[in-house]
């Protein structure tokens, strides 16, 4: 087995944008590789992971929260509810070997700086953290150009990949 990777992203993503398929494209080939998955289980570019995984003959858990119901059609393996976002978080953040960003909001960008900081300051255990999709270019040159990092290498310790393939060859 390749590890278990923990995907974050939008929930408010739907089944007919193409961005939806594409996660489910690439969650099926890491399936495929070896890979174990972890979400936080709900909807949107969660329940494309999910569904890819499961597609690929993998297993994946969902890491979900009390307050939110568990969508009924779901293709967890396992879903573990927890109390509160921390919570939630730092399984997620924790409980894996690899970090992987699909398109999101305002939650994916918390979890991506943490795991990105926490990565950085040398808390956790160096893993890749790899965002998929050329729109977030934009937004990592933003941060580049406008942040103080908390390391003078934080830009090297991400990749931005636009192909299951640059996925697989990162991992």
């Amino acid at each position: 087995m390749a590890g278990t990777i923990t995907a974050f992203g939008a929930s408010r993503i739907g089944a007919d944008d193409p961005r939806y398929q594409a996660a489910v494209t690439l969650a099926r080939r890491l399936a495929q590789a070896g890979w174990q998955g972890q979400t936080g289980g709900h909807q949107g570019m969660m329940a494309a992971f999910a569904q890819g995984m499961a597609a690929g003959g993998g297993r994946v858990r969902g890491v979900t929260l009390r307050r939110f119901p568990t969508p009924p059609e779901n293709s967890l393996s396992e879903e573990l509810r927890c109390e509160d976002f921390f919570a939630r978080m730092k399984i997620l953040v924790e409980a894996c070997d690899a970090w992987l960003v699909l398109p999101g909001g305002l939650g994916t960008l918390a979890e991506f700086a943490m795991c990105w900081d926490l990565k950085a300051i040398q808390v956790l255990e160096s893993r890749p953290l790899i965002f998929y999709g050329a729109e977030w270019r934009p937004l990592i040159a933003a941060i580049e150009a406008t942040l103080e990092m908390s390391v003078d290498h934080a830009m090297e310790m991400i990749t931005i990949c636009t192909t299951p393939e640059q996925v697989l060859a990162r991992l």
